[in-house]
């Protein structure tokens, strides 16, 4: 492989970047996904009885939150109903904090798209992506010919970027000064890892547009994995919670785009209109 550097100045030294560099480290690891939960709110269900009572009470929150240890059970059921009628607003005080791995940058590049959380994800820049790990899809996963092309452009990527690293470090840079231009010849489906803090009524919105059949399956397998984490840990709120179409009970993507898992709105809305006649 010969890399030239552009116009026709340079002398023969610097024309030539690198010739048939060859990769000679560890194989690189195909990854898979993995999610922990590393906090959430410590008592959820009071903190969400007492914001949303606050609302209509001429009490004090922090005496409405204590009620929790009087009777957990009459919470409970109160959260169930605000959650069924919509009023969501109260379910913000509560959050979540998960640490994810093994997913790819494209992924990433979707989850950032939700402006009410808090992200924290490994750097290209700090961190030297040494035999870098990667996703393939299951499309290509399923298919030997193009698993193996896949497997083998990985392996010419990685090579590339130690090369380019070399390159680098004859000119004397280093660290963070290579990393942060060689990670440009980096693949969406290299591997990253993040945290990532959202509170109850944001995780609710991500499931209803994630969870979706229409969603990116990278994505939608996420979504999946931290939908279950969440019912176990506050059934209160996520027992029922899944795509937007189950929320709804129709699909509002229109006809074009609809899976026709359940029926579109006008249909929708002309059942239950010849319902009530």
């Amino acid at each position: 492989m010969i890399l030239r550097s552009g116009a026709g100045t340079a002398g023969p030294d610097e024309s030539l970047l690198f010739t048939n560099h060859l990769f000679t480290g560890s194989v690189m690891p195909q990854v898979q996904l993995h999610v922990r939960l590393l906090e959430m709110s410590q008592h959820p269900v009071a903190l969400i009885y007492a914001a949303c009572r606050q609302c209509y009470s001429a009490r004090f929150a922090g005496d409405l939150f204590d009620e929790n240890e009087q009777n957990p059970q009459k919470q409970a059921e109160f959260i169930r109903k605000v959650v069924a009628s919509g009023h969501e607003s109260p379910l913000e005080h509560v959050t979540f904090t998960f640490a994810i791995e093994g997913v790819s940058r494209a992924l990433t590049h979707q989850l950032v798209r939700h402006r009410i959380a808090s992200f924290s994800q490994q750097s290209q820049r700090y961190v030297k992506e040494t035999d870098f790990g990667y996703v393939v899809p299951p499309s290509i996963e399923q298919d030997e010919v193009s698993r193996a092309e896949f497997v083998r452009t990985m392996e010419m990527i990685q090579s590339s970027y130690h090369a380019l690293l070399e390159a680098f470090k004859e000119k004397g840079k280093v660290g963070e000064q290579a990393n942060q231009d060689v990670r440009f010849v980096l693949p969406q489906a290299a591997e990253t890892k993040i945290v990532v803090t959202m509170n109850t009524r944001e995780l609710i919105h991500f499931f209803h547009q994630r969870c979706c059949r229409r969603a990116q399956w990278e994505i939608k397998r996420l979504a999946e994995e931290m939908l279950k984490i969440c019912r176990d840990k506050l059934p209160e709120v996520f027992a029922d919670v899944a795509a937007k179409c189950d929320a709804l009970g129709y699909c509002p993507e229109g006809e074009n785009l609809s899976c026709g898992r359940r029926p579109l709105k006008e249909q929708a809305l002309e059942k239950r209109v010849k319902g009530q006649t």
